[in-house]
């Protein structure tokens, strides 16, 4: 048998909005934590795990090569393998999602399929789970069509047509017709299972391509759009609303680099970034689910809020390491827990505000927001009001210094400026005053602090000298006009300064843990967008085409870029670079009456 692949971000993700699952070019589940997004990782692999396994693999006697692609407009996988005598099988994997009695049917399983194409292939299935983070094999049991798997949280059935002696010892077998698998919860089946998985694909199918028919897409870029408002879709937990930054945990952001953290997690302002992507496309739905996340909060009688959570509504993310495992390609420690929770960041406010703002302006809403609505999205005005010009960790979450940073000063003065217009929207005219009066002063404000005369740019800081990347959204965000001189001469300078190649550092200057190496992917989609809107278009395409070569062989990207090769580093798939595609895409598509 040949041996697995050597770990890499060449990944498929398949879900349902309950969880997760990363499928390798061979189509061996990798990683998946069960049983929601921030449960234990029964699927392991990708994190090098000392015990061994934690996968479940599809091994082809004398493979030769694959291929693999998405159902198109779905979030079903499809692989071919083949073997060096012609012979090859199609694997399908999803986890069945669509509606049913009025709510939708998206359980903890995985359906897969194999399908014989061609000649008398010999395959092993391999199903090793691991529990406690990598550090033991589970207890498990059997019965005639059915093995289960009893992991900390949850307890594992895998229902197959194929002998389950040659599944339990993983023996070799020729394939000789269809053999089907379903892994979920400890349930008996009550209908044939060729029949289950079969009607579970055609629903599935029908489902995401009912989902991606009612998108707002642009023109052009059309795939790389579809493919990455459904990867945003499929990072919802539907449960509570919450929106994770990725599915993984500590993929560092370059090789050999203490910047490795858990993604795994509610921040504010990336779920913010995700509800306004997806809401330019029309995907309310998720704007409706993640503001019922934030109202479930429980938070200070003053809106005061952490800059994540957990997506269980959790405030304490204890950091910790986990010893059982390696890291992906042995280079650990593996976390658990982020202790960002603990930071102050003052963008925070305004990226709720702003993830709200349309609930008060969009009639097709069954439930808009209304003055109640308003009246609990205050307190966050007050604390942005208070805070706007007090130090803060900042977007980049710094962990050893705090400053008045230039874009938590101006998302504070958006959840004023929004809260205004939203009052007005509801004819609460005092309101709309103040919150206006307010906004306006925030406005002069940062205008003088993190105005750099000397240098003719906006800086990150207040009175500072440095450019980051979040400057670049100061135009985006309605704080100035993407004619402003100053914009231009930040964007120009963000040029010389930060870009290397065809991506963008967020910043240069060395921080806790030395100077970033890798480009940060969403801020060169940052870089592309405001190219376009100071007039550089050719320029802004030219860079946004290269961009989306450097995607995976799926369409999907992670967090990072190294700028030489364009191999792919941090946790993965990263919402914010799917964000950055989205809002890049937009901006550069030819409308659609050019079409015509």
């Amino acid at each position: 048998m040949t041996p697995p692949l050597a770990p890499s971000l060449d990944l498929g993700l398949v879900g349902n909005g309950t969880f997760g699952a990363l499928f390798d070019a061979r189509a061996r589940l990798v990683w998946s934590c069960l049983p929601a997004f921030d449960g234990d990782p029964a699927f392991c692999a990708l994190l090098s795990p000392h015990e061994g396994h934690g996968d479940w693999s599809i091994e082809l006697d004398d493979f030769e090569r694959s291929e693999q692609s998405y159902v198109e407009n779905t979030a079903i996988l499809r692989t071919v393998l083949f073997d060096r005598h012609g012979a090859s099988i199609e694997i399908t994997d999803f986890a069945p999602r669509w509606r049913q009695h009025d709510r939708f049917y998206r359980p903890v399983m995985l359906m897969r399929r194999i399908r014989l194409l061609s000649g008398s292939p010999r395959i092993r299935v391999l199903l090793r789970p691991l529990a406690d983070w990598g550090a033991r094999a589970p207890d498990s049991t059997w019965g005639s069509n059915h093995i289960r798997f009893v992991l900390p949280d949850f307890t594992l059935r895998a229902t197959t047509d194929m002998p389950i002696r040659l599944l339990r010892e993983g023996l070799p077998f020729v394939v000789d017709r269809d053999l089907h698998f379903i892994l979920g919860p400890d349930e008996t089946l009550t209908q044939p299972l060729p029949e289950f998985v079969r009607d579970g694909l055609h629903r599935t199918t029908a489902y995401w391509r009912e989902w991606v028919r009612y998108l707002s897409i642009p023109l052009d870029f059309q795939e790389a759009v579809i493919r990455s408002a459904i990867t945003l879709k499929l990072c919802q937990y539907e449960e509570s609303g919450g929106i994770i930054a990725a599915m993984t945990t500590s993929i560092p952001e370059a090789a050999d680099t203490e910047r490795n953290w858990d993604y795994r997690y509610c921040w504010v302002r990336d779920s913010a970034f995700v509800v306004r992507a997806l809401n330019r496309l029309g995907a309310t739905r998720t704007m409706e689910e993640y503001i019922r996340y934030i109202f479930n909060l429980t938070v200070g009688d003053d809106g005061d809020m952490q800059p994540l959570y957990g997506i269980a509504f959790e405030h304490e993310l204890t950091e910790e390491t986990m010893p059982a495992l390696a890291g992906y390609r042995g280079m650990g420690p593996v976390r658990r827990g982020n202790l960002a929770y603990v930071q102050r960041q003052h963008d925070t406010y305004g990226s709720v505000v702003l993830a709200s703002t349309q609930l008060f302006f969009d009639r097709r809403l069954e439930h808009r927001g209304d003055e109640a609505t308003f009246r609990k999205l205050e307190p966050l005005g007050e604390l942005a009001w208070k805070l706007y010009d007090q130090p803060d960790a900042g977007l980049w979450e710094f962990r050893g210094k705090a400053h008045v940073h230039t874009y938590s000063a101006v998302m504070c003065w958006a959840a004023c400026d929004r809260l205004g217009k939203i009052a007005a929207q509801l004819g609460l005219d005092a309101p709309a005053t103040s919150w206006r009066e307010r906004a306006d002063t925030m406005r002069a404000r940062i205008m003088e602090e993190a105005w750099n005369a000397e240098l003719g740019t906006f800086a990150d800081a207040f009175g500072g000298d440095r450019l980051d990347a979040s400057l670049l959204l100061l135009a985006d965000l309605g704080f100035v006009t993407p004619d402003d001189p100053r914009f231009v001469g930040t964007v120009e300078a963000i040029g010389r300064t930060l870009r290397h190649g065809d991506g963008l550092f967020r910043y240069v200057t060395p921080d806790d843990f030395g100077a970033p190496e890798t480009s940060f992917t969403i801020c060169t989609f940052w870089y592309i967008d405001a190219l376009a809107s100071i007039g550089r278009e050719h320029e802004a395409r030219t860079l946004f085409e290269t961009l989306l070569s450097r995607r995976n062989h799926l369409g999907l990207l992670s967090e990072d870029l190294e700028f030489e090769t364009g191999e792919a580093w941090g946790n993965f798939p990263q919402t914010y670079s799917h964000v950055g595609l989205i809002m890049a895409a937009m901006r550069l598509s030819r409308s659609w009456k050019e079409a015509a």
